[in-house]
């Protein structure tokens, strides 16, 4: 039984960074931001870490640093000009 725990727990564990972001997408939505309709929104490809971003995501990656902030801000995207 301890290892069908153990086995449980590990799989979880391992399934979180996967969708660690997924929230925002539906953050995102709630706030009015139509376009962001999946990952792909801010993230060319599979969004990983160090990974290349869209334009979109450029610019909240951009606007966090000028913002010195330590997380992103969805409701940045408001002045977001792009597509």
């Amino acid at each position: 039984m301890r290892m069908t725990t153990m086995l449980v727990a590990s799989a979880l564990l391992l399934a979180l960074p996967v969708q660690a972001k997924m929230p925002w997408v539906k953050k995102a939505q709630d706030m009015g931001f139509a376009a962001v309709k999946d990952c792909k929104a801010c993230h060319v490809g599979a969004p990983k870490k160090g990974g290349e971003m869209s334009e979109r995501g450029k610019f909240l990656v951009t606007t966090k640093a000028a913002k010195k902030a330590a997380e992103v801000d969805l409701a940045w995207l408001k002045d977001y000009k792009g597509k």
